[in-house]
């Protein structure tokens, strides 16, 4: 991750934050880096963005749906 994070001129912590959902909604130049350093496109991350949104929408039961992200890639919010 200290790699990562170096290589997309963020702090780790940064990285840490995004990763585990404590940045609610990160700026979209560190997010662009964090997608470049890692080989993926803004639309794959948009991709997993919305498929996660659609898949964790409250359901009837008011339960909400796991989803698994790709290694390296984060939930947002």
């Amino acid at each position: 991750m200290l790699d990562i994070a170096l290589a997309a001129r963020v702090s780790p912590e940064t990285l840490r934050k995004i990763e585990t959902g404590r940045v609610a909604t990160p700026a979209f130049p560190t997010i662009a880096a964090i997608a470049d350093v890692l080989g993926l496109s803004l639309d794959a991350v948009w991709a997993e963005i919305s498929q996660s949104e659609r898949a964790t929408a409250p359901t009837g039961s008011g339960h909400r749906a796991d989803v698994s992200f790709p290694r390296g890639v984060a939930a947002a919010g």
